[in-house]
């Protein structure tokens, strides 16, 4: 039964070498010249820039869905075998494309006995290559399309787009206060506050969508109360996607508000609790409490995108938010998209957080007040070229900057990528920024094209100064390049440029390494598919990166600064693509 067919005029065209005007012209190679090209390269790596989409994330069987294809080159003249297929998450199986069946071929129908199209990779912008009829195959689907080598079998390069087939789309509305379970073939729509509260668990599968609902009031959120818990765990290749029910290409930040999470832990305002932010002030909507290890539950593979949503002035959702959550909360492998306000955003708690990913956020990454104390490792923070404001904003608490417990996160391993000179939310917007009496350990960390400098602060003083001379804030292993577009003249990468006049004795003690170079990233800029990773002779391999901890959370082998090593642990469940590089 062939459910995945290509377009005929498309694939009779494919079968010549070309495609419509509008479309990729492949040309060919032959294996010995191919062969005879790459001899001498043990190992080959593309500088292309690739994305591939379809109309929506979820689809009923028998509808049609447009998978649709955009190449950069980016002057990759390397031969190379083009693969594409439909892979069932659930079973593993792959359907290869143009035929549908489970015979491997390459993107033209050629089998390995009949020998695989070898090609140069072509331009395409917004190509549409394929039409697909949706198989009653319920759960999360897979469209791949891989560079291969020309021999058809290493992979170089990959795209991925992830949608759902479902039987319906449920709505949730009001309080979830018995345990349930979400599954994952069907998506579920959210309207208004949707509370887990009353002891209940809410479990939600690998592979299911979570759409948010854009227009109501108070905004769709989906809200995690003290007595209630989350276990939201997905795989690399069945992520769980919270997302916006518009279409794709037409989805705006503040779509829906995103998830809140508010457990028992320590807080430093007075009273020991408070309401969260940016939602009305209910019994369920207070957080925090005297159990410092208390779980909020379990996010793994988790992406929130186009949330975010305005209360009131000042008074936002974000993509992300832990409020009193304790150390017995999971949260890794997350990612938050398009946010309209902060992508990650900690008030008071302990929980900590590994492998996270902030892409084309309006606000701040990184947010931690009202006495956070929680550790990070691994992520990369990427703003995009229409908005944006800090890499990192701390404080310990803006009512009471010397409140206890003190606010001391400890943070390793982090790359910030700024939009360079374009729009930002504040005059001053700094990849790092200290205030309010902030506390903590920062180290390794990568800052590069920020619109203002690397490092900045407010209060610094009066609030920071207390905490560096006893201790209790440290930062160090720091590498900016790059970074403080909006001066005049623009901010030389030195220290003076790149650091406050408060900052720069503290990072021009000699303890304290603060390296001022080209990181030599692969594909940084590259918004709809970058490339994180350094270059050979890139000095985030400097022997000028801090040992972290060995407290059974950090990993040591991690001997770099900023996110990335040689491997790419962002591949496959997160999307990078750029809303306006997806209209039809």
């Amino acid at each position: 039964m062939r459910h995945f067919t290509f377009a005929t005029a498309a694939l009779s065209l494919l079968s010549t070498g070309l495609l419509a005007a509008e479309g990729p012209i492949f040309r060919t190679v032959n294996a010995s010249q191919a062969e005879r090209e790459i001899s001498g390269f043990t190992s080959i790596d593309s500088t292309a820039a690739m994305w591939v989409w379809a109309d929506k994330y979820v689809y009923r069987p028998g509808e049609q869905l447009t998978v649709r294809w955009t190449v950069k080159p980016n002057n990759d003249l390397y031969p190379y075998t083009i693969v594409a297929y439909r892979q069932n998450n659930q079973t593993g199986a792959k359907s290869y494309l143009p035929a549908n069946n489970a015979t491997a071929t390459d993107f033209f129908g050629n089998t390995p006995d009949q020998g695989f199209r070898i090609v140069r990779l072509p331009e395409a912008n917004k190509a549409t290559v394929a039409t697909v009829t949706v198989p009653e195959e319920f759960g999360m689907h897979t469209l791949v399309v891989q560079l291969r080598d020309y021999t058809g079998t290493r992979i170089v390069k990959a795209a991925y787009f992830k949608f759902g087939v479902v039987r319906a789309t449920v709505e949730l509305t009001g309080g979830i206060t018995e345990s349930r379970t979400l599954t994952s073939d069907n998506a579920y729509s959210i309207r208004g506050i949707v509370t887990v509260r009353n002891n209940a668990v809410l479990t939600i599968q690998p592979g299911t969508f979570i759409l948010g609902q854009p227009g109501s009031q108070p905004p769709s959120v989906l809200l995690v109360a003290t007595n209630g818990r989350l276990i939201a765990e997905g795989t690399r290749s069945r992520p769980i996607i919270m997302t916006s029910s518009q279409p794709i290409g037409s989805r705006q930040r503040g779509d829906w508000g995103g998830l809140l999470m508010l457990g028992l832990a320590p807080i430093n305002d007075p009273a020991g609790f408070l309401a969260i932010e940016g939602l009305p002030e209910l019994p369920e909507t207070r957080y925090g409490g005297t159990d410092p290890n208390h779980s909020c539950g379990s996010l793994r593979y988790v992406r929130v995108e186009f949330a975010g949503a305005l209360l009131r002035p000042n008074e936002e959702t974000n993509s992300f938010t832990w409020g009193g959550c304790g150390k017995g909360t999971k949260s890794e492998y997350l990612q938050a998209h398009y946010g309209l306000d902060d992508s990650f955003e900690w008030f008071g708690g302990t929980n900590d957080a590994k492998y996270l990913v902030g892409t084309y956020g309006a606000d701040d990454y990184i947010d931690g007040q009202i006495g956070w104390s929680g550790r990070i490792q691994h992520g990369v923070m990427v703003a995009n070229d229409d908005l944006s404001n800090r890499g990192i904003e701390m404080d310990n608490y803006e009512r009471d900057f010397a409140a206890k417990p003190l606010g001391k996160p400890s943070i390793y391993n982090v790359s910030f990528i700024g939009g360079g000179a374009r729009g930002f939310d504040e005059a001053d917007a700094p990849c790092l920024y200290f205030r309010r009496g902030a506390g903590g350990a920062y180290n390794n960390l990568l800052c590069y094209n920020w619109v203002t400098r690397t490092v900045g602060g407010a209060n610094i003083p009066d609030s920071i100064q207390p905490n560096i001379t006893s201790g209790d804030f440290s930062a160090n292993g720091l590498l900016s390049w790059n970074n403080g577009f909006n001066t005049s003249p623009a901010a030389p990468s030195t220290v003076d440029g790149q650091v406050t006049a408060d900052f720069r004795t503290f990072f021009g003690a000699p303890a304290r390494q603060m390296v001022i170079a080209d990181p030599l990233l692969r594909r940084p800029l590259e918004r709809s598919n970058p490339d994180f990773r350094p270059l050979t002779g890139s000095p985030v391999f400097r022997a000028n990166w801090i040992q972290p901890p060995d407290d059974g959370f950090f990993d040591q082998w991690a001997t770099w600064i900023g996110g990335f090593g040689d491997f790419d642990w962002t591949e496959e469940w997160t999307n990078f693509a750029q809303e306006q590089d997806l209209k039809p």
